[in-house]
């Protein structure tokens, strides 16, 4: 007798997929990434050291990075073609949407497109990543009608991006800063974005079919979009005062509050978040202006008490970022930027070990009608 299968509402706590990339250890408190904690990775180590850990299997010698840091550069300039394509999009499309297109654009100029080897795939993730300052800083320009900033060459990947953003070349502190948070963001096991990725992935579909599908999911409000939702509370109270009663108001009327409560992160704050608001302590110590962290602290107290629920990585993130000067349609983007060496991992050992996503349903219409 056939019995029914359990239906899962959001696969909960469902397992989807065998990984030696990353695990959200909830018992011993720890983000897992081949073997290294991630909040241990963002106090010693780089966003290239990460890069080189998810894609390569270990962290990298000095002369590795030194290696890995010259093939993202060789890789920061972009087809024309590319910007080419920005420019006619209206000028209201968001960024995310224009990143989407871009990858989608690069699939063209990809000679090994059907080569679905670790080697081509390692190739190709190192190209898209060298690539994607460029895309994200210059699609919001274009679509902004700023003029393009080209890459400086002589600056190290997180400085260059960050530069390329702002139009101004950031301080050793604010690469730092920058550097860390692209780190926190890189891998995080199954989201939302990643299982996308990795379904697309299981059709045999290239990386520039499985990565706009990522984009897609990261545009979401209930995943990367809540950055930029945070940013805007703040900026509409602009005050600890009225961000209180902001949140309280929200609260009030069961609205969702973006930046609080995790999928897994259900008793705790996310640790990355942690690290971000030790960033904004640092940057408002640099500035001699406490506000936005006076701010967030003020939140922090309100949702604790009024729901039990604690700070994700983007809460303290869209501060963070908006005192590095970066304009909040970038934030999004931005972190899809970071989390593409996580994703470029997945699609490579989904590609290496594959089996095609064929899920059931549990059936709630009618029958023999």
């Amino acid at each position: 007798m056939r019995t029914e299968e359990a239906f899962v509402p959001g696969l909960e706590g469902v397992i989807a997929a065998e990984t030696a990339i990353s695990l959200l250890d909830t018992e011993q408190e720890k983000i897992i990434i081949r073997g290294h904690d991630l909040i241990d990775l963002s106090k010693r180590k780089k966003y290239a050291d990460v890069v080189y850990l998810l894609l390569e299997g270990s962290l990298p010698s000095d002369s590795e990075r030194e290696a890995l840091e010259r093939k993202l550069k060789e890789n920061y300039d972009v087809p024309k073609t590319v910007n080419d394509v920005l420019k006619l999009l209206p000028n209201d499309t968001h960024p995310m949407d224009g990143q989407r297109t871009s990858v989608s654009v690069l699939a063209g100029f990809d000679s090994t497109i059907n080569d679905r080897s670790e080697a081509a795939n390692k190739k190709r993730a190192y190209a898209l990543l060298g690539k994607l300052p460029a895309i994200t800083a210059n699609s919001y320009r274009i679509l902004t009608n700023q003029e393009l900033v080209e890459p400086d060459h002589d600056l190290d990947y997180s400085a260059n991006f960050l530069y390329m953003i702002t139009g101004k070349k950031p301080t050793e502190l604010e690469a730092e800063i920058f550097d860390r948070s692209l780190l926190l963001y890189s891998e995080h096991e199954m989201p939302n974005s990643t299982f996308t990725a990795r379904v697309i992935a299981s059709t045999q579909a290239d990386m520039y079919g499985a990565l706009p599908g990522a984009v897609s999911s990261l545009k979401g409000s209930l995943h990367g979009g809540a950055n930029e939702a945070v940013m805007y509370m703040l900026q509409e109270a602009n005050s600890v005062d009225k961000f209180e009663e902001l949140l309280h108001k929200k609260l009030q009327r069961k609205e969702k509050i973006m930046g609080f409560g995790h999928r897994v992160y259900m008793k705790k704050m996310d640790p990355r978040a942690l690290m971000m608001k030790e960033s904004l302590e640092q940057l408002c110590d640099l500035k001699g202006d406490s506000l936005l962290l006076d701010m967030c602290e003020a939140g922090e107290r309100v949702m604790a008490e009024e729901k039990g629920l604690y700070p994700n990585l983007d809460y303290y993130a869209a501060p963070v970022y908006w005192m590095l000067g970066i304009p909040i349609p970038l934030y999004t983007p931005i972190f899809f930027s970071s989390r593409t060496a996580g994703l470029c991992a997945h699609i490579t050992e989904q590609h290496a070990n594959n089996r095609l996503f064929r899920p059931r349903v549990k059936y709630t219409g009618k029958r023999d009608l």
